[in-house]
């Protein structure tokens, strides 16, 4: 099953593999701030040991958390103040949360509300150590921290530990070209260090090998469109245990499937 961060109808919903409807498991009574209800959720994440859905609750700035138990109707803050985009997990259970506002990633322990800065947190600009509008993220098995730096045209690599970033996809200048992306969102990476990214203004996916200079286009890159083979504003990416990917293809209102040996 996938759960998607339905943004605007104010709601998570899960969807069955072969199902043609989903369900709501998470807000879905409006938008608003109540305990039973979201506001323009942008991502969510599955923490398994406690069963439970970690949501990005966008606009009212909290991250909260909503048990998977059925019957449960009501989520609970974990993290308020905050203006979250983006979630990750690492195998610890540590949990990161971009801030658009602040053009920072915090990592939090568990049952922490402070959390402290792993990425950015010098205020808005383009030098390795800042960020500007960092949206979605990924962590490796080295706790290496990935973050689409919306802004400035590029996904960086922050080691763990480490004061600065390393660019690992664009040259950081908007534009078209195997260099380049045009306002990143979603980014993955595999056991091999390659790094996925949703070229959001650019309407595909690319895929930037380690070592290696540019890209290469595996989805779409057709211009923006609603055809089989266009994407139109992708921004969420996700991979299942089969090496499938999935897209979120926002512009089109849709979530696409496609095989690794179809993408290469």
């Amino acid at each position: 099953m996938i759960y998607i961060a339905d943004c605007g109808n104010h709601r998570i919903v899960e969807w069955k593999f072969g199902a043609k409807s989903g369900q709501v498991v998470a807000g879905g009574n409006g938008q608003g701030c109540r305990t039973d209800q979201l506001n323009e959720p942008t991502d969510v994440i599955i923490d398994k040991e406690t069963n439970s859905l970690i949501i990005c609750d966008r606009w009212n700035r909290r991250v909260v958390r909503w048990s998977c138990r059925n019957g449960v109707k009501r989520g609970e803050t974990i993290i308020e103040n905050i203006f979250c985009w983006g979630l990750a997990m690492d195998d610890q259970r540590f949990l990161y949360v971009s801030d658009w506002k602040q053009n920072e990633v915090r990592r939090y322990r568990m049952g922490e509300t402070q959390g402290i800065v792993v990425a950015g947190g010098h205020g808005q600009g383009d030098r390795l150590d800042q960020l500007n509008f960092p949206t979605y993220l990924c962590i490796d098995r080295d706790q290496s921290l990935y973050v689409s730096d919306s802004q400035n045209n590029r996904v960086m690599k922050w080691m763990k530990g480490a004061g600065e970033g390393i660019s690992v996809a664009s040259d950081g200048n908007e534009g078209h070209g195997l260099t380049q992306i045009n306002g990143p969102e979603g980014v993955l990476v595999d056991l091999m260090g390659t790094v996925y990214v949703a070229d959001r203004r650019n309407h595909r996916v690319t895929r930037w090998c380690k070592g290696i200079t540019g890209s290469d286009v595996i989805v779409a890159g057709n211009e923006g469109g609603g055809k089989a083979n266009q994407l139109n504003m992708p921004t969420g990416l996700s991979f299942d245990r089969y090496g499938n990917l999935y897209v979120v293809d926002w512009g089109n209102k849709r979530v696409q499937r496609y095989t690794i040996q179809e993408t290469r």
